[in-house]
């Protein structure tokens, strides 16, 4: 039998996760525990939308700004701090609420890592190697010709994953998919009451407009800058974050500011389309919470539903 809850909270960027754990936190007395694989990099308050100083001091967040730009934060290092974090919560008397939007980050808390074998470092620098000589698309039809079922779920503008399944089929002959689908819960004595916000698209890419030009008037992009100055390797995932990319070309003269925005913004919208078809594919258990209004109204209806299933489900 379980012995402590865990709340989740999913959803697309923008969809107002933040507000709505802090609700939660508030009423339960909580710890808001980060479930987003960009907000855990200090450099980038701003750009990631983490919560303000107001915020931590109202409620405790844990898993926020803890790592580097420079460091690379995979999803078992990330599942280890959570749990630490969730314990932690649990040992002070806390309701763990975890929120993000990564959904890879949630899938793991909740139903275990895949037991994937350690690949040898030169499969690593080989596999890294092809790809740079190929380039992504013609690497991903490659890789779809060893193994059509699992690339199907891979786009070709995603290197890292498709150098993690080419280099996962290359040293075990099996897909990444196969190994995947045999992940296992790692916890039992904990159970999971997973929540999904699931805004109007309109209403969503709205928000996240004036989200990301406020984000940009705040300083996202001397954020930018200085991580720009830190000379970071290519691969490394804070250079992914959402506008980075944008910024950077405003900053090196190939774009103006109001192309940049203007492109950091429908990079974010894409995102938020592609978070919201994995959370309908792969979380279906969750409580899928649907509305068409704004944030300011969404936090008067959406907190009442979601604790009416809370007290359904004690």
């Amino acid at each position: 039998m379980a012995t402590r809850r865990i709340i989740v909270i999913g959803g697309p960027t923008a969809s107002g996760k933040s507000a709505i754990a802090m609700g939660l936190a508030r009423e339960l007395n909580g710890a808001v525990i980060n479930a987003d694989s960009m907000q855990v990099y200090a450099e980038l308050p701003i750009l990631t939308a983490q919560p303000d100083a107001a915020a931590r001091a109202a409620v405790p967040h844990r898993l926020y700004g803890v790592l580097s730009a420079a460091e690379i934060c995979s999803a078992a290092r990330w599942a280890d701090m959570a749990w630490a974090a969730v314990d932690d919560a649990v040992r002070a008397g806390l309701q763990p609420i975890v929120v993000g939007g990564t959904g890879l980050y949630i899938q793991v808390l909740m139903r275990g890592l895949s037991p994937v074998p350690e690949i040898a470092p030169e499969i690593r620098q080989e596999t890294r190697k092809l790809l740079g000589q190929l380039g992504p698309e013609a690497f991903h039809a490659r890789l779809a010709g060893r193994d059509p079922a699992g690339t199907a779920r891979l786009r070709p503008t995603d290197p890292q994953r498709l150098a993690r399944a080419w280099e996962v089929l290359e040293a075990t002959g099996r897909s990444l998919a196969d190994w995947q689908a045999e992940g296992s819960p790692v916890r039992q004595d904990v159970e999971f009451l997973p929540f999904v916000l699931n805004p109007d698209r309109e209403a969503l890419y709205e928000a996240i407009d004036r989200r990301f030009a406020e984000m940009v008037q705040g300083g996202a992009l001397e954020e930018v800058s200085a991580l720009s100055r830190m000379d970071l390797p290519a691969q490394v995932p804070a250079l992914k974050a959402l506008g980075v990319q944008e910024l950077l070309s405003h900053l090196a003269g190939e774009t103006d500011m109001p192309a940049a925005i203007a492109a950091g913004q429908q990079s974010s919208r894409r995102y938020a389309k592609r978070q919201m078809t994995w959370f309908r594919n792969q979380l279906k258990e969750a409580n899928f919470i649907s509305f068409n209004h704004t944030l300011e109204t969404s936090l008067e209806r959406i907190l009442p539903e979601i604790f009416s299933v809370i007290r359904k489900n004690r």
